[in-house]
């Protein structure tokens, strides 16, 4: 792992108990559900899903899901959550992209919530996720507004801070999504070395038609 990335794999112990994590992963679930998106019969993915914070607030909703990382130690901390709540239609996959793996498999929904920010290419991701929805399938992806760099203390492994949502918007009609609809999922107050300032989340969806 260079300098230019986080080490999630130290984090992942103590990563649910951050500022707010679980807070945002309760609004960011509740603003998919608000979506009417979400049916009983899908099978999901959810990129770059961590500690399982929002693919299991999903499970119960849907067919099958699976939760996709780059960190082998975050991947570990969900399986002890599947395993305790003894469930059976979640799965958890390690994948980087960055060694080149590529995603698989077919899915009528792709979520991600506070991921893209960590991603060089986001074109490319989104072309990815297009390759893997099914038609009539959906993409919805949770991630910050415009943050001047400020949502973090440290940006090591932070590509963007934050997203224009008109130029998110092209991108994703460039990758072939439509009906592109913005929602402001989560505000967060949050204090650190650069001071107390509030940031909003947008839960951003698309369907391939």
């Amino acid at each position: 792992m260079n300098s230019s990335q986080r080490d999630f794999n130290k984090a992942a112990a103590h990563w649910d108990q951050g500022q707010g994590r679980k807070e945002l992963a309760n609004d960011v679930a509740q603003a998919i559900i608000n979506a009417g998106i979400i049916r009983e019969d899908m099978k999901v993915l959810d990129f770059g899903c961590g500690t399982g914070l929002l693919t299991l607030q999903l499970q119960p909703l849907v067919d099958s899901i699976i939760g996709v990382d780059n960190s082998e130690g975050m991947l570990q901390v969900m399986r002890e959550k599947i395993e305790l709540q003894q469930l059976t239609n979640i799965e958890t996959k390690l994948l980087n992209l960055e060694a080149g793996d590529r995603l698989e498999g077919a899915y009528d929904l792709i979520v991600s919530s506070m991921t893209l920010h960590h991603i060089q290419d986001i074109k490319a991701i989104f072309h990815a996720f297009f390759q893997v929805i099914k038609p009539g399938g959906y993409l919805s992806i949770a991630d910050l507004d415009l943050d001047k760099g400020l949502f973090h203390q440290d940006n090591t492994g932070v590509c963007h801070h934050g997203f224009d949502r008109a130029e998110l918007q092209h991108i994703l009609e460039e990758a072939g999504f439509n009906d592109i609809r913005f929602v402001t999922a989560a505000e967060m107050i949050r204090t650190n070395e650069a001071g107390t300032n509030s940031f909003s989340v947008f839960l951003v969806t698309g369907i391939k038609q």
